[in-house]
């Protein structure tokens, strides 16, 4: 439970694609938070439609909780309006955020700092795909599995390549990696909490990704129940404390704040490749951190109410 009730502004919706994933998290946080003994409040917010702030000003709101996905509510824009609000606010600062939507970016500055990323090139729409199948061809700024196809032929990828184009104008072609898909989300610790965070670094247990279907795609993601998410990796445990010592690092090279989600996969030779990192992850039922935090013994109620402490801190 809660140490001192707050008021707090739960921004959910957006203009982006993953509105729905967006409305479902943040229904989800705002209803954790009441049951941590807070009051919350819910609004709906679009880059034409600022008047949650001004809503959150009548209401004494004391920090806000912005559960957006996408380029809008995640990758920067929000986040400088946030700021110039001068409420507190969970999740990451505006420069972070920007670099961490652009997965060219993420990738140069993984790279300059020694941290594993697969093989890529960034293409314009016009220039023609130097990379060979298999191959990842990526959007630069979506999430959920939007923009981006895995192609195991040069048709598939020339095919992907045409169809991205049609709705973006720069791509990056990445080397298809086989291997097992993991995840590491990161919570910032507080000094005298009582959640099992500091001896881990902030680092909750990593999950196995295995998708029933061919990749982990949007449907995996939220909507089928057959997708597993295993604790108990089949793996070297000396490889995954390497991957939880590299999402660490991502962590704090990518500048991130309070929470994120750094996603690798690791090919048979125990070779593992930084995918991305998620400044705000998802909160629904199906989501990757709700279930690492439980798996660490930290309830859902309490993981929404130490994100805002670490906001006011």
């Amino acid at each position: 439970m809660a140490k001192s009730p707050l008021k707090i502004l739960v921004l959910r919706g957006g203009p982006d694609r993953e509105r729905d994933v967006s409305l479902q998290s943040g229904g989800q946080v705002a209803q954790a938070l009441r049951d941590a003994g807070h009051t919350v409040y819910e609004r709906d917010i679009l880059p034409d439609d600022l008047s949650a702030f001004d809503d959150a000003k009548k209401l004494g709101v004391q920090v806000v909780f912005p559960v957006l996905h996408g380029p809008w509510g995640e990758g920067g824009p929000l986040q400088a309006i946030l700021a110039e609000s001068g409420l507190p606010y969970v999740g990451c600062k505006e420069k972070a955020a920007r670099l961490c939507m652009d997965k060219w970016e993420t990738k140069r500055v993984l790279q300059d700092a020694d941290l594993p990323t697969a093989e890529a090139e960034l293409i314009n729409k016009g220039d023609k795909r130097s990379l060979p199948a298999p191959c990842v061809v990526k959007a630069l700024d979506e999430g959920s599995s939007y923009g981006l196809a895995v192609c195991q032929t040069e048709q598939d990828a020339d095919t992907a390549t045409n169809k991205l184009f049609e709705e973006h104008d720069r791509l990056m072609v990445e080397k298809f990696v086989a291997g097992k898909e993991l995840t590491v989300g990161i919570i910032e610790p507080i000094e005298g909490s009582s959640l099992p965070l500091k001896d881990s670094g902030g680092a909750l247990p990593p999950i196995h990704i295995v998708p029933a279907a061919a990749y982990y795609d949007y449907d995996a993601k939220y909507t089928r129940d057959d997708t597993q998410y295993n604790f108990d990796i089949d793996m070297d445990p000396a490889c995954i404390r390497s991957v939880t010592d590299a999402a660490k690092r991502a962590f704090e090279t990518l500048g991130c704040r309070h929470v994120a989600r750094i996603d690798f996969i690791v090919d048979e030779q125990l070779n593992a490749y930084i995918l991305e990192a998620n400044t705000m992850p998802g909160f629904t039922s199906h989501s990757l951190v709700p279930k690492a935090a439980k798996q660490a013994g930290i309830t859902f109620p309490d993981l929404c109410d130490h994100l805002v402490r670490l906001a006011l801190r």
